[in-house]
């Protein structure tokens, strides 16, 4: 394989050696590469935990694990900006509400989140909504009265859904 880099930043490929200098072989190395979260181990380490709390809440494994990628990227140690935690991205005070005394201990932090987004599911019984609600707070939805006008808000809630919907077969049995 042979390759380049345009000054617009688009890769042209090919197969077949080229007498435009500009294209140059492809070592092992540079080879694409599935994403990242597809490669690590933890990408399904927790689907156990993941099983166990989704069935607990009645809330589907597949959304908790979107949550989950969309949050920390499978990351137990994670903690954000805003000072969220763990898994689940849980606030502090979310997490003392769900009873979670280490939100960087994966399985509590997986019964306590889900257990938020089931919480949120039921408040508002539409699922954008409740997604919403878990990035930016009930506070934001409920003066919006639906998916706040905020960015991040709006692509977390449709990053979750893709994933959501790549997530099915994971737990598909």
């Amino acid at each position: 394989m042979y390759a380049f880099v345009d000054p617009q930043g688009v890769t042209h490929f090919t197969n077949r050696p080229q007498h435009d200098k500009r294209f140059k072989p492809i070592r092992p190395r540079d080879r694409l590469s599935a994403p990242r979260q597809y490669r690590e181990p933890k990408f399904h380490a927790y689907d156990p935990l993941i099983g166990d709390a989704a069935a607990s809440e009645g809330v589907p494994p597949a959304l908790v694990k979107a949550v989950i990628a969309a949050e920390s990227a499978f990351d137990s140690d994670a903690v954000s900006h805003k000072g969220a935690q763990g898994l689940m991205q849980l606030m502090p005070d979310t997490a003392v509400q769900m009873g979670v005394a280490d939100p960087f201990e994966p399985a509590q932090n997986v019964r306590g989140g889900t257990s938020y987004l089931r919480s949120m599911i039921d408040r508002y019984g539409d699922l954008g909504r409740a997604l919403a609600a878990y990035n930016a707070g009930p506070s934001m939805v409920d003066r919006y009265g639906g998916i706040p006008p905020f960015p991040e808000t709006q692509d977390y809630v449709d990053r979750v859904l893709t994933y959501y919907r790549r997530y099915h077969g994971d737990f598909a049995r």
